[in-house]
């Protein structure tokens, strides 16, 4: 077994702690909700990033290859300064959601570049200028640029010209789930000797600012060349380093003269270490006592030279090696991560594959972080502070003062999105679980407990507003879970279950249509699909969504699919199957009758109905009319001989109500349950296999291609557009009217490989369209497995296709660092919006594992 497995199975019975300490500090924690006290909800504008280094966070903590313990009580992350900015780069630098000209976007280069599911080993990169970093110009420029330009990034300003930039590598090695050792290289790359300051920092989380009645604030000495820090929880900390560093510590207080000018609070604030160090300023305190401290390095290193640092962080003073035993832990590390991401790279893979799928996991495993959100004490405000405006007190997430998050979970993107999404997390989980399924598990489950599920049963959708409806594919998720953990684990799927029903129960109550068993629902996180906000109907109409019936039919299956698995047991849970393909039937049925289907077009559009009952459907071509292929159960000989009764009931349901019998599956020792029948299955493919409409070289896009003349609702349009929005529709800053994304991708595999499981090689549909080549659709799954994975290795020319129009990333220092963006552009691959979007993006590691040889190979 290799020794990374070794220790995750100590850390899952509880031998060893590996997970207490990980990189679960945010990239960002500044203009987040949690942070926004506002009148109106200007979550961007009410703690911007000009306060972040002098201003307290009330609920995480934020900075550069951070680390943390899983309850965020002490932080440790590096701060650099190249002697010209006019501040320490302390955290990561990007454009609020107003400044953007498509929303929110970090303007800095970093990677993940390696994590063990334990975070036993860490490596992380960064790219700094060694010019003066254009705060002011990216802002500016980016103000000016419309909708048609694309984002501006950092290096289209010019500072990486002559490879003007410092290479940043931060490699952890743990000793013992609470020893770990830190190496910063930082070499040189441009052509003139330059001085970089380097500053590794230790602060606590401010637990204390909030209550009146906190007793033994944690404190900090500087002790140079260590930092001693003692917690009544946590005991002593130590952080040790090598050389003859200087040493400062302050508070980690607000800095309330500079944000409010008024007198009073710490006398060394927040950003005292900066002021030090940038300016000169006697703002540390001279006692070497605070909350917060950092060593200071400073490196002169010669054009293409490299300098070192050591650190070692631990409770044991004594245990503070630098050399040898570093040496040892530092190399068996390495060797055990080397040995752990061979045994999970499919034989066979090519080397660069290898390469992809590794840092994919790394992603994973850094996008885990602390997230605490007490809705109810933020919403009233905290003791020692002013209470919140009304505005405040009775605007965003009111309903859900029933939450309490205190837990190290997956998000989206560490920057852009720092807090958890619903469906989002539920994708994150499936590729977790090649590695750590476990936490998979766990972190599915969480949703589903009382302090985050909504006692009526919704799930929050994201802190921007719990009340949106994310697509349900949390039991999609578990069912993908509970099989790559070896389909044993048969309580997991039943507390998954029992907590869904109550969601089932709440979309049901919630999102159906009047008497109709169709579905609205909202955007439904495909944000800008449509020619119009679906959230927000721009005429006197509901909106039947054929996305929101689809989920909500395969949601159905997917609850049944769990129920029999537990029936084998415990067979009462049969009449809980039988009861929910009903449901799943009647959906299926409605989604006919109430016209989501349109027999011309052989395709599922969205349909309007007008409060005389008039129906109109937009008949735009887009990723909606896709995902009813998702609806579909393939049920083997095996699971219908291990319950008996369930096909024998099916029939008796099919022969009581008729309208419901094509979508029970014909009588057989096998059963297909799909939303679909064959025949509009081959015409929907029609389009969908097509590289004029949906099939790209990289995947499925989200809009037909034939709407390059765009499709026309009324007064509002709706075009393909491959890359960026052009709309400012939810922000402008993603876009599903064209780009091909991971989610949906993953799902309409998922769906054509259970067709398969039941056609086998008797289904063969052409493809692409109109090539005259046929294939069944298991080898059609594995092809589209094979376009989405292409995106990230090398091609012919040695390049890859995320880079496309990225400049710089085809030199050797960049195009080995693979970015898992959150979209893709439709036509050439290039990787947009999120830039570490390693949540549903890193699917990637599902697809390589699960992969299979493509047509024609």
């Amino acid at each position: 077994m290799p020794a990374e497995r070794a220790r995750l199975a100590a850390a899952d019975d509880g031998t060893e702690p590996w997970r207490d300490w990980g990189p679960y500090l945010a990239e960002r924690a500044w203009g987040t909700v949690r942070e926004d006290y506002s009148e109106w909800g200007a979550s961007w504008d009410y703690l911007p990033h000009d306060h972040a280094r002098s201003r307290a966070y009330r609920w995480n903590e934020d900075g550069l290859a951070g680390i943390c313990d899983d309850g965020q009580r002490f932080c440790f992350a590096f701060a650099l300064w190249n002697g010209r900015d006019p501040i320490l780069k302390e955290r990561v630098f990007g454009l609020a959601g107003p400044e953007g000209n498509h929303g929110e976007d970090a303007k800095e280069y970093w990677w993940y570049a390696d994590s063990t599911p334990t975070h036993s080993y860490l490596r992380w990169r960064y790219h700094y200028p060694q010019a003066e970093y254009p705060y002011t110009a990216l802002v500016d420029a980016s103000r000016t640029a419309g909708r048609d330009a694309p984002e501006i990034e950092l290096a289209d300003t010019g500072v990486f010209e002559g490879n003007r930039y410092w290479a940043v590598h931060a490699e952890y090695a743990k000793a013992g789930p609470h020893d770990m050792c830190i190496e910063l290289t930082v070499t040189n790359r441009g052509p003139d000797v330059e001085t970089l300051h380097v500053l590794p920092t230790l602060w606590f989380r401010n637990t204390w600012s909030w209550d009146n009645d906190v007793a033994d604030p944690p404190v900090i000495s500087a002790e140079p060349p260590r930092l001693v820090a003692r917690h009544r929880e946590l005991g002593e900390l130590v952080l040790t380093g090598d050389g003859v560093p200087a040493a400062y510590a302050c508070d980690n207080e607000s800095n309330v003269e500079r944000l409010w000018g008024y007198e009073g609070g710490s006398r060394y604030p927040k950003d005292g270490i900066n002021d030090r160090v940038v300016s000169g300023a006697d703002t540390t305190n001279p006692d070497g006592t605070g909350s917060k401290a950092a060593l200071h390095y400073v490196l002169t290193v010669p054009a293409g030279g490299t300098a070192r640092i050591r650190l070692r962080l631990n409770r044991d003073r004594g245990r503070a090696d630098l050399r040898r035993d570093f040496d040892r832990v530092l190399r068996r590390r390495r060797a055990e991560a080397d040995e752990y991401f061979a045994s999970l790279t499919p034989a066979g893979a090519s080397a660069d594959t290898g390469l992809v799928l590794r840092q994919a996991v790394a992603g994973l495993m850094w996008s885990k972080q602390f997230y605490h959100y007490d809705v109810a004490r933020w919403l009233a405000g905290d003791p020692t502070s002013e209470p919140p405006p009304a505005g405040h007190r009775h605007g965003r997430n009111t309903r859900w003062t029933h939450m309490y998050c205190h837990d190290v979970m997956p998000m989206p993107d560490p920057w852009e999105y720092p807090w958890f999404a619903a469906w989002d997390l539920a994708f994150h989980c499936v590729a977790i679980a090649h590695v750590d399924s476990r936490y998979a598990k766990e972190s599915l489950l969480l949703l589903l407990q009382e302090r985050y599920q909504h006692p009526d049963g919704a799930l929050p959708a994201y802190e921007w507003a719990f009340d949106d409806a994310n697509p349900p594919v949390h039991a999609w998720a578990a069912l993908r879970v509970y099989a790559l953990d070896g389909s044993r684990d048969r309580e997991f799927l039943k507390r998954m279950l029992d907590r869904l029903l109550l969601n089932f129960g709440w979309w049901v109550n919630r999102m159906r249509l009047d008497d109709t068993w169709v579905f609205g629902g909202g955007f439904l996180g495909l944000d800008n699909v449509g020619p119009f906000d679906r959230g927000a109907i721009p005429i006197e109409a509901t909106l039947a969504q054929s996305d929101g019936t689809a989920w909500l039919a395969a949601y159905a299956l997917n609850l049944m699919e769990m129920a029999l698995v537990l029936a084998v047991d415990e067979p009462s849970y049969t009449d809980l199957a039988v009861t929910l393909a009903a449901r799943y039937a009647e959906i299926a049925s409605a989604a006919y009758e109430q016209g989501l289907w349109n027999e011309d077009d052989g395709f599922f559009f969205d349909v309007l109905r007008a409060p005389d009952g008039e129906r109109m459907p937009v008949s735009c071509r887009s990723v909606v009319g896709l995902l009813p292929l998702f609806a579909t159960a393939a049920l083997d000989e095996a699971t219908l001989a291990a319950v008996p009764g369930f096909a024998d009931r099916l029939d008796e349901l099919a022969a009581r109500r008729p309208e419901l019998a094509p979508f029970l599956g014909e009588p057989g020792p096998d059963r297909l349950l799909s939303m679909v029948d064959p025949g509009r299955l081959v015409r929907v493919l029609t389009r969908m296999l097509d590289e004029t409409e949906f099939l790209s070289p990289y995947g499925i896009r989200s809009l037909s291609k034939a709407h390059t003349e765009p499709c026309v609702v009324g007064d509002f349009r709706l075009g393909y557009e491959p890359a960026e929005s052009r709309t400012d529709t939810f922000g402008g800053n993603s876009n599903w009217r064209g780009p091909v994304w991971f989610p949906v991708n993953v799902v309409l595999i998922d769906a054509l490989r259970r067709w398969h499981r039941h056609t086998g090689d008797r289904l063969v549909v052409e493809y692409p369209t109109g090539s005259g080549a046929k294939y069944h659709l298991g080898e059609v799954a594995d092809d589209l497995s094979r376009r989405l994975v292409r995106l990230f290795l090398r091609d012919g020319e040695g390049r890859r296709p995320v880079f496309t129009g990225h400049p710089g990333f085809d030199d050797p220092q960049w195009s080995d660092l693979p970015l898992f963006y959150e979209y893709f552009h439709g036509d050439t691959g290039a990787g947009l919006g999120a830039a570490h979007q390693t949540g549903w993006t890193a699917l990637v590691v599902d697809l390589i594992r699960s992969g299979r040889r493509a047509p024609g190979s």
